[in-house]
C-alpha cells in the first residue's frame, strides 16, 4: 500500500474544503457580511402579478381619475410615463 504524498494530501484537504454544504457556505458568507458592518433585512412587497392586486389598482385608478383635484397629477403622470420610449 502506498502512503499518500504531502502534495496529494493538500489536494485532498482542499477538495474537502471546497465541498462545503450550501448551508455552511451561506453561514460563512453572512458572517463575512456582518463582519463588514452589514445586517440582513427582509422586505415584503406586493406581488404585481397578482390578479387581486391588479383589480384593486384598477379600482383605485378609476376612483382617482374621477376627482378634479387629481387631474393635474394624472396629466403629469401620463405625460411622463413614456419617457423611455421616446
Amino acid at each position: 500500500m502506498r502512503t499518500p504524498k504531502l502534495g496529494n494530501m493538500l489536494l485532498l484537504h482542499r477538495a474537502e474544503a471546497m465541498a462545503k454544504p450550501a448551508r455552511k457556505k451561506m453561514t460563512d458568507y453572512r458572517a463575512r457580511l456582518r463582519a463588514a458592518g452589514l445586517r440582513p433585512i427582509q422586505i415584503w412587497v406586493p406581488d404585481v402579478r397578482s390578479a387581486r392586486l391588479q383589480e384593486e389598482a384598477r379600482r383605485q385608478s378609476k376612483l382617482v381619475s374621477r376627482r378634479k383635484s387629481e387631474r393635474e397629477a394624472l396629466d403629469f403622470i401620463e405625460a411622463t410615463a413614456d419617457w423611455d420610449s421616446k
